[in-house]
């Protein structure tokens, strides 16, 4: 894989690194560091790619490995620290960014585990490709995450 092709790739893919490190980062600097860390890891391992699974799989999974390993080896307190700097789209106000800050210092209260299944469903992953990225079952996606959504229910609401 050549540097362009790479960085193309990374450009393609960072919305989803992104999220998925906003839910295991404290703040804004922190957040960076994630993203660093998982490009890093990504140019580093992208020769053992073995296309067994689709690139996106692939990408999940170094992204979640990389914020897992990050958070248990900071050890970090998770605290709801509004993240600052964060790209919104034009489009949205004042309100949804609020909603969206909520939502996020909410997730990263969850287990780490649980941080993962919530991210991948808010990308919109069907249950089969979160199964296929976590190595758990269907089914078992299905309850964890009506689970998770009802948890974030009473969270957010008091």
């Amino acid at each position: 894989m050549s540097k362009a092709f790479f960085k193309t790739f990374v450009q393609q893919n960072m919305d989803m690194i992104q999220h998925i490190c906003r839910a295991y980062a404290r703040d804004a600097e922190e957040l960076k560091d994630f993203v660093q860390e998982v490009t890093i890891q990504l140019w580093r391992s992208h020769e053992k790619f073995e296309n067994r699974a689709k690139v996106s799989t692939w990408v999940y999974r170094v992204t979640l490995n990389v914020c897992l390993s990050m958070a248990k080896k900071n050890k970090r307190t998770i605290d709801s620290v509004p993240l600052d700097n964060v790209n919104y789209s034009e489009d949205i106000d004042e309100t949804e960014k609020e909603q969206i800050e909520l939502l996020y210092a909410n997730i990263r209260r969850l287990k780490e585990g649980d941080r993962a299944i919530i991210v991948l469903y808010l990308e919109d992953k069907s249950y089969k490709e979160i199964a296929e990225i976590l190595g758990i079952t269907v089914s078992n996606v299905g309850v964890k995450v009506n689970r998770l959504k009802n948890q974030l229910k009473s969270m957010i609401n008091g």
